[in-house]
């Protein structure tokens, strides 16, 4: 029986980052070191604070790394291509990011989470994008935006009402974008009108990811536009929800197997209590999450590139060209040299 992400960390304790004594000599210089200077080491304090490589990893680490190698390995690698081909996301994959432990990987143990570090997020998207951008994106989008926004502004209420269901079965969707509102996010037109106890929601988004497959959006949406910025809010919209509609998905360059959507808002009813954190404070956590994405996003394009690599160099060793493996000749050596 396959062992899960999830049980191994259980088994091998909270994650932390522990590094070896013996890397322990490793300070911070006292001050920073200018180009000018010519030596390259200065003198250390016996009080500075010591730090180990990003390569060092701790046991438990390199067992989430082998665990997710292996999942991404047998059970989405074979279905890469026809994923590409049909831009369509298998439900056997996403129910195995689940299974795994992965779609909850920094939620605390009493929502059903893995609670362990950024850190380890980083490395489960970079291992999932060596095999498949599109996964490692959904992985990375529920983990350090959704999963994170309701850990660090939601109600103790909301908490135990779906992050157990993120972290086991439910997506989730982040819904910023707007077709006036790209890069810059927060010319959104999509309005939130107060009625009694609900808002009142109307409007659209564009290019939303995961919308095809999620079951929660997280809607931002402006109270006050007078106030500009200042009343975007958050809202959580089921999505069975009256006048909620996902339009057809975009036909795509790359990562076609990952869902993106336009939504549509006609009257929608949210109640109040479907509020994320505080009223206004929108602007704020759409921010901070994506900061935090943007790290997701690169450990993406890291395990993308390295993936690349690894696929390269058995087939170089295979293929022939004027007697000889391409592998032999020097051009291609020089440039795979320049490439690790």
């Amino acid at each position: 029986m396959a062992v899960s992400a999830l049980q191994l960390w259980r088994m091998g304790g909270l994650l932390r980052r522990r590094f070896p004594t013996c890397l322990s000599p490793w300070k911070i210089p006292p001050r920073v070191l200018k180009s000018s200077q010519p030596e390259a080491l200065v003198s250390l304090t016996n009080n500075a604070v010591a730090f180990a490589p990003l390569q060092t990893l701790t046991d438990e680490e390199i067992m989430m790394k082998q665990t997710v190698k292996k999942f991404a390995q047998e059970h989405v690698a074979p279905l890469v291509s026809s994923m590409d081909e049909n831009s369509k996301m298998e439900k056997s994959v996403i129910q195995g990011l689940f299974q795994q432990g992965l779609m909850g990987i920094e939620v605390e143990a009493q929502y059903g989470g893995t609670e362990a570090s950024f850190f380890c997020s980083v490395l489960v998207i970079e291992e999932l994008a060596k095999v498949d951008a599109s996964v490692a994106l959904l992985c990375d989008i529920q983990n350090t935006i959704i999963n994170n926004l309701f850990r660090k502004h939601a109600s103790e209420e909301q908490k135990a009402t779906y992050l157990p269901k993120l972290v086991t079965e439910k997506l989730g969707s982040f819904c910023l974008s707007e077709a006036g509102a790209g890069s810059d996010s927060f010319a959104m037109k999509t309005r939130a009108d107060k009625s009694g106890n609900y808002y009142v929601l109307n409007g659209s988004k564009m290019w939303i990811s995961h919308a095809e497959h999620a079951e929660l959006f997280l809607v931002f949406a402006n109270v006050d536009p007078s106030s500009g910025y200042r009343g975007i809010t958050c809202f959580l919209v089921d999505r069975d929800t009256e006048g909620f509609q996902i339009g057809k998905r975009e036909n795509k360059m790359g990562i076609r197997a990952s869902s993106t959507c336009q939504l549509t808002f006609e009257n929608v009813k949210v109640p109040e209590t479907n509020i994320l954190g505080k009223i206004g404070h929108g602007y704020k956590y759409a921010i901070g999450s994506l900061n935090e994405g943007r790290i997701g996003i690169a450990a993406q394009m890291l395990g993308l590139a390295q993936g690349c690599f690894d696929y390269t160099i058995p087939y170089i060793k295979e293929r022939m060209q004027f007697g000889k493996r391409i592998f032999d000749f020097q051009v291609y050596i020089i440039k795979l040299c320049c490439l690790a």
